[in-house]
């Protein structure tokens, strides 16, 4: 091979050497960077390695205090305290009402018991003669109905100190109020008439509510006043508090 063909095999190749390795280099990074994953993985990377660097700078520049370290009831001392100056009440439960209950009559002299409180424990006789009948059905009387013998009104009166929670009017029991008392008593005043106070009401022990009326659903015993004892929705024997 003489020189001329030498010097022409030189330059020939030499070119395509370099547009070879220049073109390498960025064609790779182009293909790369082409690729839809990339910028949303580097900001990822990114974004986790300044959350990163914030969290251990502000964990090591918070120190903690004895009011943020709980009981194992998980409510801090502070909390606590927090609460009783927000609602205004003391931790200790509220202590109930030492009255004695009365009979929701004003007046007891001539009044009597014209129909008692049906007791699931009681005789065949006692349970048949406490329970009311409608028509053709018969229901269990959860309360007392007091009367008296000359079938004349008389006042009505609260048993216990409480909140006037119904002042209503139902048509068969008649007009009613339903009083609510400390531990869950409600005292229920049926078969009245002249309803002296009405519902938010707040009335003492022995206070007029009402004078004794009619009903349709007792229609047959003529003046009186039905009276409930309820404690937590449950009837209880009027007579049994009475007479305590």
């Amino acid at each position: 091979m003489n020189d001329q063909e030498k010097m022409n095999q030189s330059s020939e190749e030499a070119p395509k050497m370099n547009r070879g390795s220049k073109a390498a280099g960025p064609s790779a990074w182009k293909r790369i960077l082409s690729k839809k994953w990339v910028s949303p993985a580097a900001f990822m990377a990114a974004a986790a390695i300044i959350v990163t660097l914030m969290w251990v700078y502000q964990g090591t520049d918070k120190a903690v205090t004895t009011s943020e370290i709980t009981d194992p009831a998980g409510v801090s001392e502070n909390d606590g305290d927090q609460a009783t100056a927000e609602t205004g009440e003391d931790s200790v439960p509220v202590s109930t009402s030492n009255e004695a209950l009365q009979w929701p009559v004003a007046d007891r002299e001539g009044i009597e018991t014209v129909l008692g409180f049906y007791d699931a424990a009681a005789s065949a006789d006692e349970r048949e003669k406490a329970m009311v009948v409608s028509g053709t059905t018969y229901y269990p009387h959860m309360g007392i109905d007091l009367a008296k013998s000359d079938n004349s009104t008389f006042d009505v009166a609260a048993a216990m100190s409480g909140t006037v929670s119904m002042a209503d009017s139902h048509p068969t029991n008649g007009d009613f109020v339903e009083i609510t008392h400390e531990g869950g008593l409600v005292t229920v005043y049926q078969s009245l008439s002249e309803v002296q106070v009405k519902e938010g009401d707040e009335v003492k022990q022995g206070d007029l509510i009402a004078k004794a009326g009619q009903n349709e659903l007792e229609k047959d015993l003529g003046v009186h006043v039905h009276f409930e004892i309820r404690e937590n929705g449950s009837p209880i024997n009027p007579a049994i508090l009475l007479e305590e």
